[in-house]
Parts: C-alpha cells; structure tokens; sequence
C-alpha cells in the first residue's frame, strides 16, 4: 500500500507491522516523532506492545536489554546526546548477542552546538558491536527496519541492529512509500 508519508511516520508504521511485544524510548530531537507514532498506536490501541515511559535514554536501553532477554521482541530509538548516554547499555545488549533494533535519527552531537544532521552519533559507536544500516531515502528506512528484524533474530546472526537515518531530511521529510501487507510481513518475519 503506497502512502505519503513523514519519515518518522513511516519508520513507526514499519515498527508496528514488525509486532515488538515492548518499546522504551525517551524523546531527543529528531527522533521523538517515530516514538510518538508508536506511543500512539499503542494507545489506540492498534498495536499490541507494553509502551514503556522512562525518565532516560540509559533506562529506555535498559528496559529493552531485560526485554529482549526475556524473550520478547523490542524496539528503541535515539539520537546524538541521547545514544551516548544509552552507551554503557549498547555495549552490553551486543556483549549479551541479544537481538533488538533501534533507530539511529542520525544528529550532531553536543560539540559544537549543532542540532542538524550529522553522523557522528552512531560512527562513535560503530565498534559497540551492532549491526549498523544506513538508509538512503525513506522507503529504505522502511525496508531496513523489516530486515533489522529478521537479520537480528536469526540465530546464527544473534546480533543488535541499529537503522540509521538522516535526522530532519529523512525523520521530517515527506515521500511516498511503499508499505507491505501485514500477511506478508509475517510470512518473511516470524514470531520471535
């Protein structure tokens, strides 16, 4: 099904179609409006997930460590600052070989002042273990998050997986995407 779409958008209505049974997260621009999404869709109750409300992006990470450990497919997302301060975390969720995916709204870090696009955030923690994808454009932040899934889970892989995205040109922007069936999403990804 074709829509236009805000990237965020489309990055939640991918989340939703890929049924994590739990999602933490903690807003920072330009990743608040994927969490948003998802915080509504739960609310609405058009997807069946625990939305878990923390004070930090270090818990956000934390809760979804125990989750997906616990068996449970997980969701999270950050940016910048934000990513850092899941850092001790990340390192842990890879060092664990546990299977999550989170999105990287890709945003300069702290220095200097800058809040637009830049990759430094998740290049910083490219050695922190995880499977790191970077999209193009936003129908690939779509196809990524599928794939992050099915890559993640498999077991001979057992490995995080960030999405990367530009944050504000691909977070805000708008494009017309191409959205799967949920029938066919769930033949290419199967419960976890």
């Amino acid at each position: 099904m074709k829509e236009f779409l805000e990237g965020s958008r489309a990055v939640a209505e991918a989340v939703k179609l890929c049924k994590p049974g739990v999602i933490s997260a903690y807003p920072i621009t330009p990743q608040t409006h994927i969490v948003e999404e998802l915080a509504q869709m739960v609310a609405n109750g058009e997807l069946h997930s625990q939305f878990v409300n923390v004070e930090s992006e270090h818990s956000a990470a934390s809760v979804v460590l125990g989750s997906v450990a616990a068996g449970v497919r997980s969701y999270t997302a950050s940016s910048s600052q934000g990513l850092f301060y899941m850092g001790e975390v990340i390192f842990n969720i890879a060092g664990m070989r546990l299977p999550l995916v989170l999105t990287c709204a890709n945003r300069a870090i702290s220095a200097p002042i800058n809040i637009w696009n830049d990759q430094q955030d998740s290049i910083s923690l490219r050695d922190a273990g995880w499977i790191q994808l970077y999209a193009e454009n936003i129908q690939e932040t779509v196809d990524l998050h599928l794939m992050a899934y099915r890559l993640s889970e498999d077991k001979s892989v057992m490995l995080p997986v960030m999405v990367c995205m530009d944050g504000f040109i691909l977070t805000h922007g708008m494009e017309t995407v191409d959205l799967p069936e949920q029938a066919k999403v769930d033949k290419f990804l199967p419960p976890y």
